[in-house]
């Protein structure tokens, strides 16, 4: 059986057996700190149409946007007070305003997975990591990271070159396991948090010069093939 936001039924839905999401939010909102926005959800239709639960027909990023109806739910907010706002928006997605408590450094999943071995071998401290559906590696930074990468890459002798590497800040809002982005899939962590990591997740000087290095490599090999 699907679920209905907004009017319409998510006739795609794939039911995982999983904790409700409001158990996952209050987690998010009590125990890392992180403010939380309920987030709409795509399926696709028997012709293969992708439909938003937005209810807007002509959505333009169906599955990868907030609730316009939807509350922000504080950080701090205790599991009593998420299920009561998250009852107001069933089967929402669980998606997290980027440029607060962290920004984030998007890459593809190849380098972030060689980058992240790389770092870990270092002992360079580092934040949660999550992992897109869609090939993608999000690394948690210190906010400001987005404004400040042109400064850094410049910095470390990398703003010549041509890098696969996203930044993510004020404005933006990321899609938190478990849910769906999009139809594409669930998002999961390749790094999950901790109490250690979630509140202050590293500079995000400490992680460039070794992410951006991944990505050209990984830029060249793609290349040459």
């Amino acid at each position: 059986m699907g679920f209905t936001i907004g009017g319409i039924r998510d006739i795609g839905a794939r039911r995982r057996v999983r904790a409700p999401e409001s158990t996952t939010v209050a987690e998010y909102t009590g125990l890392w700190g992180w403010d939380v926005v309920p987030g709409a959800r795509a399926a696709r239709t028997g012709g293969g149409r992708l439909e938003c639960s937005c209810g807007v027909s002509a959505c333009p990023a169906p599955g990868a946007h907030p609730l316009s109806f939807g509350a922000e739910i504080a950080a701090g907010a205790s599991l009593e007070t998420v299920a009561a706002a998250w009852s107001r928006t069933p089967g929402a997605a669980v998606l997290l305003p980027v440029g607060r408590s962290f920004d984030v450094l998007d890459v593809p999943e190849a380098a972030g997975r060689c980058g992240l071995a790389r770092l870990e071998r270092m002992g360079v401290p580092l934040g949660p990591v999550a992992l897109t559906p869609t090939g993608r590696a999000q690394f948690f930074v210190a906010p400001g990271a987005a404004a400040g990468l042109p400064g850094l890459l410049y910095r470390t002798g990398w703003d010549d070159a041509a890098l696969d590497l996203r930044p993510l800040g004020q404005g933006d809002h990321l899609t938190a396991p478990p849910s769906d982005l999009g139809a594409d899939g669930p998002v999961r962590w390749l790094r999950p948090p901790s109490l250690e990591t979630a509140a202050r997740p590293p500079q995000a000087r400490l992680l460039l010069g070794m992410l951006a290095y991944v990505c050209h490599r990984s830029g060249r090999r793609a290349t040459a093939g």
